[in-house]
């Protein structure tokens, strides 16, 4: 028997079946990411052991307010901002049927779950968004988001149990207060999906891939700067972009401005084995986020056998080993890093014989057991 089968059977034996986990989208919304990723592959794993999950989430457009998906349901109602207030009292009066137990994904804005369930709860925050405010409110709006993330809520869930994806998250929840013995971190999975395929050839050509949601954050626009600046020493270098989302126009502009049709290509949503493909022909994956709870483009190309070069901040430290599976380095600097890995190709297939094997380490099925027991131990002491 399992780990996790073993903790589920345990929880359920101690009348802990039902299950609501709350977030802020869902996996099929069109604006999920790795956030999502993560709490999908959790809840399936919960369901498939005897659990009963409820994900209740905000309406998404073109989808249903209610569905079943993976084996648990799914609930999707009320607006971006109108789903937390909404999702709390609905819990508190019970619209939303009995549950035994509560997970919170905190995703910039809190659910202060702390205040309104007494039950076994949990807590997953990837990162805190710090920065991230500027870059989609206006100044009073962000400055509200940042107080309400680091000032007034955290002491709220300082005795919380906590799983984040990142020690360097880990550690600044520990800064805002949290108590240090209730925050574990627990490294996101490599689903064997993504693996290399030995007749699949990389591009003739060097070629860099970028993956995730064309948002502020990624910094799109400063890595097509830095490749630019790469494209001096290696001149056929290009670069895809696979994704979709509010600054496409904006990119696509910045294409056009500077005359980089010829080097740089908009994928678009494409499917799950199209994504694999790209991973496995690239000859490196990059990311220029300012933050991450965790690059989960960068281990799904590692799985490919595909190393990164990224931005030197917490979510890629947690998912890259610097010098090892990839390269981290400060923005400015990641045309140099760009061009190190793509002129040594002794390096870069030791980068890429390590990122693979470290990425074979990682499995959902650990990443469901360690979210499970913080909870699993609030049941059965």
């Amino acid at each position: 028997m399992s780990d996790l089968q073993s903790m589920v059977d345990d929880v359920i034996a101690r009348g802990v079946r039902r299950v609501h986990v709350l977030a802020w989208r869902d996996l099929d919304d069109r604006e999920a990411g790795g956030s999502e990723v993560h709490a999908d592959e959790f809840m399936k794993r919960w369901a498939a052991a005897g659990l009963e999950v409820l994900h209740r989430t905000s309406h998404a457009d073109g989808l249903p307010s209610v569905a079943r998906r993976n084996g648990y349901d799914v609930v999707r109602r009320g607006g971006r901002m109108s789903v937390f207030p909404r999702t709390i009292a609905s819990e508190v009066v019970g619209r939303m049927g009995r549950y035994d137990a509560l997970v919170e994904i905190w995703n910039g804005v809190p659910w202060f779950s702390p205040l309104w369930c007494r039950k076994p709860r949990i807590l997953i925050l990837h990162h805190i968004h710090g920065p991230m405010w500027n870059q989609v409110f206006p100044g009073p709006i962000a400055a509200l988001g940042r107080a309400l993330e680091t000032i007034w809520a955290p002491p709220a869930y300082r005795r919380t149990p906590t799983v984040t994806t990142s020690d360097d998250t880990r550690d600044e929840l520990i800064e805002l207060g949290w108590k240090s013995d209730r925050v574990i971190t627990g490294p996101v999975g490599v689903d064997d999906f993504f693996s290399p395929d030995p007749t699949i050839g990389k591009t003739s050509h060097p070629s860099i891939l970028a993956v995730g949601r064309q948002a502020p954050v990624k910094r799109f626009d400063r890595l097509f700067e830095q490749v630019a600046i790469a494209r001096r020493t290696v001149p056929d270098l290009r670069l895809t972009l696979v994704g979709d989302g509010p600054e496409r126009e904006r990119l696509e502009q910045w294409v056009d401005a500077h005359d980089a049709r010829g080097w740089i290509e908009f994928a678009g949503r494409i499917s799950r084995d199209a994504l694999r493909d790209h991973y496995r022909r690239s000859w490196i994956v990059a990311s220029a986020s300012l933050a991450e709870g965790w690059g989960l483009a960068l281990t799904e190309a590692a799985g490919c056998g595909t190393p990164a070069v990224a931005t030197d901040i917490s979510g890629h430290r947690c998912s890259v080993i610097d010098g090892e599976t990839g390269v981290l380095a400060p923005i400015d600097d990641l045309h140099r890093s760009l061009v190190q890995v793509l002129t040594d190709t002794e390096r870069r297939a030791q980068l890429s014989r390590d990122a693979e094997r470290r990425a074979r380490r990682l499995t959902w099925d650990a990443l469901a057991e360690g979210v499970l027991s913080p909870l699993h131990a609030q049941v059965v002491r």
